[in-house]
């Protein structure tokens, strides 16, 4: 009876979940953006434009997942309660175990939901430029910035985002100097702001022949990516551009294309597109989204930036990953932790997400309630 209770406290608690979701979702009105975004493409001129109509089919996958990720939960929701009610009647132990798989399936379900009622930022739902750079212990922080790379692709490859490296610098010796991720897909900046930070590895050294054990560090920085509705661009006296003094050999030219900013010396490497006109627009896309980060966290226009106060976002300690003489992974900001320190290399990072994204809501709330006090 106990095992019973428990389903039916946790059944209520995404009974609400569900409910508040679908509150904030409007589920007619998304069912008519559908509609109105099914019209749009069936017009001739709509695959003129190749980043609108990608925009507009991503918008459709996404609202379409959406809307059925909502019937499937309701679904599963009264499957759940007429099995109870049948377990009231009378006990049955293989009705029982088909309740629990299908509540953890449910609790599966709402995760994504839960989380996503905790973005409410304006940029929260854009796309995120995740640049992770190594820290200054060689060849072990270079991969170390390697393993969180591979975290972060992991994780944005099981939440069906588009991946792209979209810039990077090999290591001396093994892993990577710095990369960036170009994360593509509603609310990837949300979820990975919460990564901003650095990054600590304790682990016995690969590269050393004592075994010894090392302490490694690397910063992570994400920024929304603007899309189109942000026309504001950068003067091209305030730019200087390199490009490469000869295109190599012709089965393989150089098409490398690197960009400053010269008023706040904000340099972007672009060589992973085939084109150095493609790697060009890259990287003025990554560059103009550096800027507008910094610009909102100093609160002013972005010509207005002040370059003597420009602050790294990345250099506060936030997570620690233990691989020796124990595993465990430690956010310092939560302290949430775990001993899957493996399956947390593999991608599985929401729990930190997660958590970050509670505390921050919780702590934007008490700021609302004490500013509302105030007045």
């Amino acid at each position: 009876m106990l095992e019973l209770l428990n389903i039916k406290i946790e059944v209520e608690r995404l009974s609400n979940i569900l409910t508040k979701a679908e509150g904030c979702l409007d589920l007619p009105e998304l069912c008519a953006r559908i509609e109105e975004l099914n019209q749009l493409i069936s017009q001739a001129t709509f695959w003129h434009n190749s980043v609108t109509f990608y925009q507009i089919l991503q918008e459709i996958q996404f609202l379409n997942a959406t809307k059925k990720k909502y019937q499937r939960s309701h679904f599963i929701l009264e499957d759940i309660k007429a099995a109870l009610e049948l377990l009231e009647l009378s006990a049955d132990e293989e009705l029982l175990q088909e309740a629990q798989t299908n509540l953890t399936q449910l609790q599966q379900e709402l995760e994504t939901i839960e989380i996503q009622q905790l973005l409410s930022n304006p940029h929260d739902q854009k796309g995120v430029f995740l640049t992770i750079n190594a820290g200054v212990c060689g060849a072990d922080a270079e991969y170390w910035a390697y393993m969180l790379l591979r975290m972060y692709s992991k994780w944005g490859e099981s939440h069906s985002y588009k991946i792209v490296l979209a810039e990077e610098s090999c290591g001396d010796f093994a892993g990577i100097k710095y990369a960036t991720l170009e994360i593509t897909g509603r609310y990837a900046y949300g979820y990975l702001k919460s990564e901003t930070g650095t990054h600590q590895l304790q682990q016995i050294s690969p590269f050393d022949v004592t075994n010894s054990l090392r302490t490694s560090l690397a910063s992570v920085e994400a920024i929304p990516i603007l899309d189109e509705s942000f026309e504001w661009e950068i003067p091209e006296k305030h730019l200087e551009i390199t490009l490469p003094r000869h295109r190599g050999n012709v089965n393989r030219p150089e098409t490398w294309v690197k960009v400053v900013h010269i008023p706040t010396g904000i340099s972007v490497f672009c060589d992973q597109e085939r084109s150095q006109m493609q790697n060009k627009e890259k990287a003025l896309v990554i560059l103009k989204s550096k800027l507008f980060a910094i610009a909102l966290a100093q609160g002013v226009q972005i010509d207005k930036i002040q370059p003597r106060q420009i602050k790294p976002l990345s250099n506060k300690l936030i997570r620690e990953y233990i691989l020796y003489p124990y595993t465990k992974v430690k956010d310092l900001r939560t302290n949430v932790e775990t001993l899957a320190a493996t399956e947390v290399l593999d991608g599985k990072i929401d729990l930190f997400i997660k958590a970050y994204l509670q505390q921050l809501n919780h702590s934007t709330s008490m700021g609302k309630e004490a500013l509302d006090n105030f007045k």
